[in-house]
């Protein structure tokens, strides 16, 4: 069956646009088709198409299925967006497919890139919620400066990967206790600045290592997340 999102569907129950000539002009699907849409916030529609408006494909809506993330705690992951954009938006699809809650891009004096189009990237994030069959998609913050970010209230596990060997590093996979919220920071190609390790250190960060290879930025935050759907596989 056909997956389609549309964010408003609760108060609408149409397609948004783009959704809409993707189902009626490239699938060519018939009014009675039955299809399924996610609104992004963690629930399944099950509809049929009611006409064939290209810009405003209406619905009548069947039955609604409450579906919520499947891993039973909220992952975060604050990350330095790398200056090939691409290895980012690889980073994001492969973090949806696998399962997250929240990513938080940020500021750090080594960042290469200071600035992120939101729009391209919240569309990688609704392609991959749809491809991997979930019903939320991981919201995007906007680009904050990491000083900012080390102030905001977290609840749960704090952890910096952080690549120095002035200090004791523990490794994550031992560290983390399965099933609890994580937030989870990741510097720049050029790492944390000495002030910034030492701010997340002040802040309750705990440094941890992610194995004996030196990762790439993106692959770091790809690593965590599976280390942690692979320890809380555990629990099941």
């Amino acid at each position: 069956m056909h997956r389609f999102y549309a964010p408003d569907i609760a108060s609408e129950n149409v397609l948004p646009e783009d959704e809409s000539r993707h189902a009626l002009r490239v699938l060519r699907l018939p009014v009675g088709e039955r299809i399924e849409v996610v609104d992004g916030a963690g629930n399944i529609y099950h509809c049929t198409i009611a006409d064939t408006d290209y810009k405003h494909c209406a619905l009548n809506v069947i039955d609604i299925i409450p579906q919520p993330p499947h891993w039973g705690c909220n992952i975060s992951i604050a990350i330095a967006p790398t200056k090939n954009i691409e290895r980012i938006e690889w980073m994001l699809e492969k973090c949806t497919e696998i399962g997250i809650n929240k990513v938080i891009p940020l500021k750090c004096r080594y960042s290469e890139r200071k600035e992120i189009k939101r729009e391209r990237l919240e569309k990688i994030l609704v392609s991959a919620m749809k491809q991997s069959l979930k019903a939320s998609v991981p919201e995007l913050c906007d680009i904050m400066p990491i000083e900012k970010f080390l102030t905001m209230p977290i609840s749960g596990l704090k952890y910096i990967a952080y690549c120095g060997d002035d200090v004791v590093r523990k490794d994550f996979a031992q560290e983390y206790v399965p099933g609890s919220d994580v937030t989870i920071l990741i510097g720049p190609e050029g790492d944390f600045s000495p002030q910034e390790v030492d701010a997340a250190f002040n802040n309750g960060f705990v440094p941890v290592s992610l194995g004996n290879s030196r990762l790439r930025t993106e692959t770091a935050a790809v690593f965590s997340c599976m280390a942690i759907h692979a320890i809380n596989q555990r629990l099941l």
